[in-house]
């Protein structure tokens, strides 16, 4: 490839050696990429605090076609999101969103409907909005776009179309959506929540992100984060680390999240 240039948001990184960073990006034009900056744990790094989570920049590298990891040349700050890593509970949710995007994407595979979704909920997160909400919304949009929508049209186990449900609910994220009551009784697994937040899903679905991300969900927040969790956990096989000390932080929070 040789040099590559392009905005990118950093997502990740680890030391390597005695000064030497990885980091990885998620860019518009070449999705996710890991690249090593050299020296960029030195005090007289040219990188100066540039590689920090969730800052926005224009990343221009230099790939040799021998590495999976490019040589990262330059990192120039266009948004730095300090705002966002120094309130604990907006760092919470926009882990999870990065996350979310590092775990669910594969290296090298462009996808700008992603990257932009991901740019707009940090922008959104440091503006204001509640951390959680835009979390939902992040996390519902982000889901659909990489291929994984839930159904909730009709049962994702025998296929009967949905009728208008009231109490509890089940949502099957291995079946792939709704659950009838027939099927939901033999789903151990599922994930109960009340069928009023099924229906915020369906509204959050057809809704701008501007409007998405103003309008109060009340108590189908918290229980649809529960399930955007549950159904990330199901794709990539394990639970997000991010979520734990997002839960942490709420329990702290006099708003709960939002």
């Amino acid at each position: 490839m040789g040099l590559g240039r392009s905005a990118a948001v950093v997502i990740g990184s680890f030391p390597l050696g005695e000064s030497d960073r990885v980091v990885t990006f998620f860019s518009r034009q070449y999705g996710k990429i890991r690249g090593v900056a050299r020296a960029a744990r030195r005090i007289t790094s040219r990188f100066a605090g540039a590689l920090e989570l969730c800052t926005l920049g224009e990343l221009v590298f230099f790939d040799s076609g021998r590495s999976d990891l490019v040589r990262v040349d330059h990192f120039d700050v266009s948004r730095p999101f300090e705002r966002v890593r120094n309130d604990l509970e907006r760092l919470g949710q926009a882990a999870w969103m990065v996350e979310c995007v590092g775990r669910l994407t594969a290296d090298r595979d462009p996808n700008p409907a992603v990257y932009g979704l991901l740019v707009r909920g940090l922008r959104s997160v440091e503006a204001g909005a509640p951390p959680r909400r835009v979390a939902v919304v992040f996390g519902a949009r982000c889901i659909e776009a990489l291929g994984h929508r839930l159904r909730l049209d009709g049962c994702a186990g025998c296929g009967q179309r949905a009728t208008q449900a009231r109490g509890t609910v089940a949502v099957d994220v291995d079946a792939g959506g709704l659950l009838c009551p027939r099927c939901a009784a033999a789903a151990r697994d599922a994930v109960r929540i009340d069928a009023s937040s099924v229906a915020a899903l369906r509204r959050l679905r057809g809704q701008g992100w501007d409007e998405a991300t103003a309008a109060s969900l009340g108590r189908a927040e918290g229980e649809l984060r529960e399930l955007l969790e549950a159904h990330v956990t199901r794709l990539i096989g394990h639970p997000t680390r991010s979520a734990r000390f997002a839960r942490a932080v709420e329990q702290f929070s006099p708003t709960g999240g939002g």
